[in-house]
């Protein structure tokens, strides 16, 4: 009788453990024979406050929102680092900064032997597919790994300008879910929009019903877009095997602690992010706890049912969406991009529960429970040595065992192994071992804020306002490279040539091994036809760092233009087998090509140069340069009228384009069209005349002449 009394308790145990064990079987597979597919969907600098999910004060996004009814929402995740780059990598590998090594947009790339999630899906048998919004997600800085496809067309623009290489929210989107349409088996799709990072320009009707706060506008923009990925999932029938995970890789500071942007501070304005993850079978739900970007991995390999790999350094969050808890950890955060650019002091910090402790010469400390938008500082009053020591055993901890510093000196075999790239960022400056509060970033501050302002004078057209606020911020801060650069830019915007290339010999002369200044230095004496001032200047770039395909371009275009064409050729090659799918560097191949054919009259090369031009607009259908030189090509094998219609295609993705408003000038008027003629002429004219020789101004108006001569 005992036995039998058993039974009935061991079924009912048996039945609550199967329901608590299945609570995600909907999430792991919509069928014993499907995988569930992954869709992660990551929006660059997204405030959790302008999601109407977070926060009804805003606006609305009806369409994230959407996600959020039917998924979890966690009140308190958190970003490792406030930029870009870093952030994916953390979400990709499932570890921190001192691990994986990435610590800025610029000169780090992700190790060929670190194993990715998109790398960890592939090998269960998924097709893995990203589709990224700009440039500091570029191929060449090596999240590619385990994609498929991992496409980053987003056009073609100097890396000088003041802004990031983009496309809308919408292309990504649409190249994304023509990507979804063509798979057949369980994917991993993951998506990134860059919109509603500055500049803040959104598209009508956006611009205009957010005309006042256009940084809504843009995530009201971003959410617009993401209703059709989401409304594709429905018509299609995926959202029921699908998990979805939505995130941002950092905030906006918008002006809280005297910040515009991010990437400077490591506030909550800008560490602070969303984190939405539905579901099919998930029931809404709100969690409190602290999570982070690591946590990610793991989660995914939990709700797929797949082993996590060893090194994840995050937890799963399956426990907490099931009324569990997690172990209490400290959540590690830095900000280093003004140490690695300026040798500003660094800063670092954990999270852990309500605690908040930031490392810098002047510490701080905030109980985020009564002040989360940390406006008291606490660290008067708290152990600060206790805190340091914590901070240290952490990083000492989290760091990988296999280490190698990104710092100069190293052998060209492991700048090899690392790729790293100098983007936006120096490498090779003298840093401080001890800071005082004279190097802490809070005292440095206004530095960073007048950059901000002349910036956004420069956007604006203020350019006289612009260049006294660069000019103040060199005169009392020799070391900050960008007012350098940003000062040498506007100068060559307005045609002063001059002023730009002794507004870099000054920062060179005071920063000797800054990587940006010397490689800004080495493209504007390139554009400037200092050519070989300009080629010592880049090789002494290559010293530091001889893996960035932007100086082998331009070193690549020095020697073009000296005729060098072997070595033109040599410095091409190398760009390409950096960035195999770099438009500018396909473009220059093909003129490179032309010069050559046009010296030997080797067909072969004529051909190559068709091909070269052909594979940049492949890469970027908008190049409107890779047309005039197609053009130039056709018209150099007697195809006039291909060469016309390149060249006013040319002209009609960049009308004041003077290359090809002059070719088309020429070419109509050696088919006798002269009005035509002198219509492309008058406005080459009008865009190119004050840049004139005389003795091209004579060229210029002898051709006007000729078009207005009488049959």
């Amino acid at each position: 009788m005992k036995k039998n009394r058993l039974v009935p308790l061991f079924l009912i145990l048996f039945i609550l453990s199967f329901l608590f064990l299945t609570f995600f079987s909907e999430a792991k597979t919509s069928s014993n024979k499907q995988k569930l597919n992954l869709l992660l969907i990551t929006i660059d600098t997204l405030r959790p406050d302008r999601l109407s999910c977070y926060s009804s004060e805003y606006l609305p996004t009806p369409h994230i929102d959407r996600i959020a009814q039917k998924g979890i929402l966690f009140k308190r995740a958190f970003a490792h680092v406030p930029l870009t780059l870093p952030s994916h990598v953390s979400i990709m590998l499932g570890t921190i900064p001192p691990y994986h090594g990435v610590h800025d947009n610029s000169h780090f790339i992700v190790r060929d032997e670190f194993l990715t999630l998109a790398e960890h899906l592939k090998s269960y048998g998924y097709a893995t597919g990203a589709f990224v919004g700009a440039f500091p997600l570029d191929s060449r800085f090596g999240l590619t790994q385990g994609f498929d496809v991992y496409d980053d067309h987003y056009g073609s623009k100097s890396s000088q300008e003041f802004s990031f290489v983009e496309r809308r929210a919408e292309v990504v989107v649409e190249k994304a879910v023509d990507w979804l349409g063509k798979q057949n088996r369980p994917w991993f799709l993951w998506i990134h929009c860059f919109d509603p990072h500055q500049r803040y320009d959104p598209p009508e009707p956006f611009k205009s019903e957010y005309k006042d706060n256009l940084y809504n506008g843009e995530v009201a923009y971003v959410d617009f877009a993401l209703g059709q990925l989401f409304d594709f999932l429905k018509e299609e029938n995926l959202e029921n095997n699908t998990l979805i995970i939505f995130t941002a890789d950092h905030g906006e500071s918008l002006g809280e602690h005297g910040e515009s942007t991010h990437g400077y501070f490591a506030y909550n304005s800008t560490l602070w992010v969303p984190l939405i993850i539905s579901f099919p079978g998930a029931t809404a739900k709100e969690i409190e706890d602290e999570v982070c970007h690591v946590d990610i991995y793991p989660t995914v390999c939990d709700m797929l049912g797949i082993k996590k790999p060893p090194f994840l350094q995050g937890f799963s969050l399956s426990p907490l969406i099931k009324g569990k808890k997690i172990p209490k950890r400290e959540i590690y955060f830095e900000s280093l991009y003004p140490y690695y650019s300026r040798g500003w002091a660094p800063l670092k910090g954990f999270i852990r529960e309500d605690e908040k402790f930031i490392d810098s010469p002047i510490p701080e400390y905030y109980n985020l429970a009564q002040d989360f938008r940390e406006s008291l500082n606490l660290a008067s009053s708290k152990n600060l040595k206790e805190l340091k020591a914590k901070l240290e055993k952490i990083i000492k901890e989290k760091s990988y065992a296999d280490k190698i510093e990104n710092e100069p000196k190293i052998d060209r075999e492991t700048q090899e192994k690392l790729r790293s790239l100098g983007y936006v960022a120096s490498i090779q400056i003298s840093r401080k071992k001890v800071f005082t509060p004279k190097d802490d970033l809070k005292t440095l501050l206004p530095y960073q804020s007048m950059l901000m302002k002349a910036m956004g004078a420069y956007h604006h057209g203020r350019m006289d306002e612009g260049i006294k606020l660069l000019k103040k911020i060199i005169a009392d801060r020799k070391d900050f490279d960008l007012a350098y650069t940003y000062l040498a830019t506007i100068y060559k915007d307005q045609k002063k040539f001059r002023l730009a290339v002794e507004t870099l010999k000054e920062g060179l002369q005071n920063n000797p091994n800054n990587y940006k200044i010397i490689t800004t230095s080495g493209i504007f004496l390139t554009e400037v036809g200092q050519y070989d001032e300009a080629i010592n200047v880049l090789q002494r770039g290559l010293k530091i760092i001889d893996y960035d395909p932007e100086i082998w371009n331009y070193l690549g275009i020095a020697y073009w233009r000296k005729k060098d064409y072997d070595k033109a050729l040599a410095a091409y090659q190398r760009a390409l087998a950096l960035d195999n799918d770099y438009p500018i560097v396909f473009n220059n191949l093909g003129s490179l090509y032309l010069s050559i054919f046009l010296k030997t009259k080797e067909p072969q090369k004529y051909q190559k140069a068709i091909e070269s031009f052909k594979r940049a607009l492949e890469l970027d259908p908008n190049y409107a340069s890779a047309y005039n030189g197609l053009g130039a090509a056709y018209s150099q094998g007697g195809n006039i009228e291909r060469a016309i219609f390149c060249w006013e295609k040319a002209v009609e993705l960049k009308p004041d384009f003077t290359f090809p408003l002059y070719n088309l000038g020429l070419a109509n008027l050696a088919k006798g069209n002269k009005q035509k003629a002198l219509d492309y002429f008058n406005r080459y004219k009008t865009a190119n005349y004050r840049f004139l020789s005389p003795r091209e101004k004579r060229e210029l108006d002898n051709l006007i002449r000729k078009c207005k001569e009488s049959p």
